[in-house]
């Protein structure tokens, strides 16, 4: 359901989603939130709004580190890739004046990826580490059929042709930031 589109009190369920947040802060080490659930992570417990974006956020794009203090990108390349799909956004500047949060990771083309707390109890992921191969691939198709004017997703498919098999560029980074999450 494309609820990225409505405001988070729209939400049909957005009461008992602030309740499982709210019950996180006392009964669990450490959160992931990732894509819609960053954003809304991100605006229940710190205020910080999402803004529509002109057009879809939609492929495999390069991010970097911004701190190298954290255990959660332990291990990482200075620079990495990350599928996104999503169609809203958070900006760093309203992620900076949030004392108690920071931004981790960053690309020029596709924002803020990471947000952490700074005690490291919770972590808001705005990309999609945990997609498969085929996972990009199947939505494009999917919203193709729908009749939908979507693009190809960026820097994922060979040469933008979608008859060959999509390129796989970011399962050694999934793998070690979800083993990180567990570890540390």
């Amino acid at each position: 359901a494309p609820i990225e589109h409505l405001d988070f009190e729209e939400i049909d369920y957005w009461n008992e989603i602030c309740e499982i947040m709210e019950w996180t802060k006392t009964h669990v080490c450490s959160t992931l939130h990732i894509c819609w659930g960053a954003q809304a992570g991100l605006y229940y417990h710190y205020g910080i709004p999402k803004y529509s974006l002109e057009k879809k956020m939609f492929g495999v794009f390069p991010h970097k580190i911004l701190t190298g203090n954290c255990h959660l990108l332990k291990g990482f390349d200075e620079c990495f890739l990350v599928p996104h799909s999503r169609n809203t956004e958070v900006k760093k500047e309203d992620i900076d004046k949030v004392n108690k949060i920071e931004v981790l990771s960053l690309s020029s083309m596709s924002g803020v990826n990471i947000v952490g707390s700074k005690d490291g109890r919770q972590y808001f992921i705005t990309g999609h580490l945990e997609y498969d191969r085929e996972t990009l691939a199947n939505e494009y198709f999917r919203d193709k059929e729908k009749g939908l004017n979507i693009e190809i997703p960026y820097n994922y498919f060979p040469n933008n042709d979608t008859a060959k098999t999509p390129k796989f560029l970011w399962s050694g980074h999934a793998n070690l930031m979800y083993s990180n999450w567990l570890n540390y």
